[in-house]
């Protein structure tokens, strides 16, 4: 060989080679982290191949089951709870699947994210961050099944309006003003009825999955309605047998736990659903929680009969109940019973149906809602006008809102948010259940419907000295007007229950209903 040539190859030879190893991905804390695998496609995928992985950062363990999304991909979705480096390794019946390794790098989350809602100080929320979350909901129900003209005006209707959640079913609703058919299924097979419960619509789910990401963006929480009484065998979804409701909650769990704005709510009237029985909904909570590794919120709404809150899978009461938030005394009574958070998730709706819970007119709802507050407790909204031309309904379809009542709850929404850091508590329950807030600092007096000229200084003694400084505002929540009383008030000792002002002040007021007094502690 040439010496020159010989020169040549050894140089190249003996020359290092430089492999670039591939950076671990990047998310956010409470953000969602996806692993995407390929395997097997022939059989019933569903039923014979288990996926799941373990993530793990030093002493921390979560095991994460991974799910089947047709065509011979898997995923496994993770949310991770904690920055720096996370490790992971898959465990498989299937060799293509198993023992797949690898590390994930999570940074601190973004300035909106604040990760899933937890209970707080035992009767409210916050996020996982701690910041505090006012539930202000609305409802629905399959707006994800309309098509996409009318599901993106919804979200636009809704990044334009105060709602904070939103209520809605996985599957679709056989109802009055509802009858369309869904664009899509869940399960593969023949409409109407004529299905594989073993098999799912990974098109139904990745559909439904686009629109909670999006719900996400916008700040909303998505509190998915597993089951619901509104099927009446027209596509059997209300009726399955027991296997293909567990495997359809596991599904589901896995499908959506890793989006941090879920909520599970295991039904829409519950008690509506005859084919279930009390032991089946409460297996079904527990298969939710255990299945959940995040431990989402997870409730279950009533029709008549309210439901055993004091489960231990269940985080929150949501119930329905329109009479209770008609006074703030009785709105508490439920916190008393079950020592949870309330959420008054039905309270009838704003509109004109011809049907009772659908006709309250734009001020009743607003005082259902602020009786909700005052009592401690949380409240949600629907909208039920006729549209004979189209049938679009908000309480069912989405769209567009046409009622009074969001601009007034909005007004509410910014109270709430000014409003002490744990929540609006009951301040003299049993004696005089118009007043809310927090003893000693921070107090709203709600009159409702009372039409007040004056009102003299006076507060439960509760935490409650000589000497207490305190400023007012008037609070006009129909006209959505604040207004400062002035001058300060000085807190005395009236009676064994009162302090009063030092100098007797009392209020004029202009003797009009929804009137609220703020008042607030001033420092020293």
């Amino acid at each position: 060989m040439n010496p020159r040539v010989l020169l040549a190859f050894l140089t190249f030879s003996l020359a290092p080679v430089f492999v670039v190893a591939a950076e671990p991905p990047q998310v956010e804390q409470w953000g969602r982290f996806e692993l995407n695998l390929t395997g097997p496609a022939s059989g019933n995928p569903f039923l014979e191949v288990e996926l799941n992985a373990r993530f793990t950062q030093g002493n921390t363990t979560i095991n994460v089951t991974g799910f089947y999304d047709g065509e011979g991909q898997y995923r496994v979705r993770f949310m991770p709870e904690k920055t720096g480096e996370w490790r992971y390794i898959t465990r498989s019946n299937r060799p293509a699947l198993d023992g797949k390794t690898g590390t994930l790098i999570v940074t601190p989350p973004g300035a909106q994210n604040h990760g899933p809602v937890r209970v707080a100080h035992t009767y409210h929320f916050a996020y996982a961050d701690g910041t505090p979350y006012r539930q202000l909901g609305t409802t629905a129900y399959v707006w994800t099944h309309q098509g996409n003209a009318l599901e993106e005006q919804t979200l636009r209707t809704l990044a334009a309006a105060p709602f904070n959640k939103i209520r809605f079913c996985v599957f679709p609703k056989n109802y009055d003003w509802n009858k369309n058919e869904p664009p899509t299924y869940p399960f593969v097979g023949t409409p109407p009825s004529s299905w594989d419960f073993t098999r799912f619509n990974p098109a139904y789910f990745n559909h439904l999955e686009k629109r909670i990401a999006q719900l996400s963006e916008l700040g909303i929480e998505a509190d998915i309605i597993l089951f619901h009484p509104y099927d009446k065998g027209r596509w059997g979804f209300d009726r399955m047998d027991a296997a293909s409701d567990d495997r359809y909650l596991r599904y589901v769990v896995a499908r959506l736990a890793a989006y941090r704005n879920i909520w599970w709510s295991l039904a829409n009237e519950y008690d509506f659903m005859k084919e279930k029985t009390e032991s089946d909904w409460n297996r079904f909570g527990l298969i939710v929680q255990e299945s959940d590794p995040y431990a989402h919120l997870r409730s279950i709404h009533n029709g008549t009969l309210i439901y055993n809150h004091n489960q231990t899978w269940v985080t929150h009461a949501s119930i329905q109940n329109g009479s209770a938030v008609e006074e703030p005394g009785r709105a508490e009574l439920y916190r008393d019973a079950y020592r949870k958070p309330v959420v008054y998730d039905e309270v009838k709706y704003e509109g004109d149906l011809p049907r009772r819970w659908g006709n309250l007119s734009a001020e009743e709802m607003v005082f259902r809602f602020w009786n909700g507050h005052i009592a401690g407790t949380y409240v949600g909204h629907g909208e039920t006008y006729l549209s004979p031309a189209d049938d679009i309904i908000w309480w069912a379809k989405g769209g567009s809102l046409r009622g009074e009542s969001p601009a007034r709850l909005a007004f509410l929404r910014q109270v709430m948010a000014e409003g002490p850091t744990e929540g609006i508590n009951p301040i003299d329950k049993w004696q005089d259940p118009r007043f809310g807030g927090q003893p000693g600092e921070y107090y709203l007096l709600y009159f409702g419907k009372e039409r007040p000229t004056a009102w003299r200084f006076e507060l439960n003694k509760n935490k409650l000295s000589d000497g207490l400084r305190f400023k007012i505002e008037i609070l006009d929540t129909w006209a959505m007007t604040v207004t400062p009383v002035p001058g300060t008030f000085v807190t005395k000792k009236k009676d064994d229950y009162i302090f009063e002002d030092a100098a007797g002040q009392s209020i004029p007021l202009p003797g009009k209903p929804y009137l609220a007094l703020r008042i607030s502690r001033l420092n020293p």
